[in-house]
């Protein structure tokens, strides 16, 4: 399906451009959310009478989402989950809980406007981009952890799921001695080894 854009649509084009798209995504996606239309000869005729409108409107609400990312732009939210070992959440963090956690911080955006491609299932610093307008992106930081102390080692650079595997390496290899299978106690240990039975039979011939 053909279709004219009404505003900048990423990697598709900006305002009057006529596209191609699949017919689910103009359906679905673009004509109900007043993005395009429809690219017959009336819609063309009507753009092109309404094009001047549809540019200032444009540039109006770009201006005023400029203004609006000045309180959103760099904000780092926390969040506090609980995961494995590993750093695998026990579920996710969605697009809701990155705006709830935003207005705590007084940045106020909708869930449409947060970017996320899939919920994030993991603990760490993770960059998630806010589209404020189709011309106005910016970034914030939702810094996932399980608990406050693990958030701030995290804001300060630190991968803390690396420090729990190698600390959980340490136990595990500390409780054997160095080259015997787990299972395998030392031959201190174990009493019946053959040198000591040795040892034993020559006492009695002494």
């Amino acid at each position: 399906m053909e279709v004219i854009l009404l505003e900048r649509v990423e990697k598709l084009g900006a305002i009057g451009d006529v596209v191609k798209v699949k017919d689910g995504f103009a359906r679905n996606y673009l004509l109900p959310r007043k993005k395009a239309l429809r690219a017959n000869d009336n819609n063309r005729k009507l753009f092109e009478a309404n094009r001047a409108q549809i540019e200032e409107d444009n540039a109006d609400r770009r201006s005023d989402a400029e203004k609006a990312s000045k309180g959103v732009d760099g904000k780092t939210v926390q969040l506090i989950r609980q995961a494995s070992n590993a750093g695998q959440l026990y579920g996710s963090v969605s697009a809701r809980d990155i705006v709830e956690a935003l207005e705590s911080v007084g940045a106020t955006v909708t869930r449409s406007q947060v970017v996320l491609d899939r919920p994030i299932k993991s603990i760490g610093v993770h960059d998630v981009k806010i589209a404020l307008h189709p011309e106005v992106a910016v970034t914030v930081k939702v810094n996932v952890a399980r608990s406050p102390e693990e958030a701030d080692l995290q804001a300060q650079g630190v991968d803390v799921t690396s420090q729990m595997f190698e600390r959980d390496t340490t136990v595990f290899t500390e409780e054997f001695e160095p080259g015997l299978e787990p299972g395998i106690p030392a031959a201190s240990e174990n009493p019946g080894t053959p040198a000591e039975a040795e040892v034993g039979i020559s006492d009695e011939e002494a």
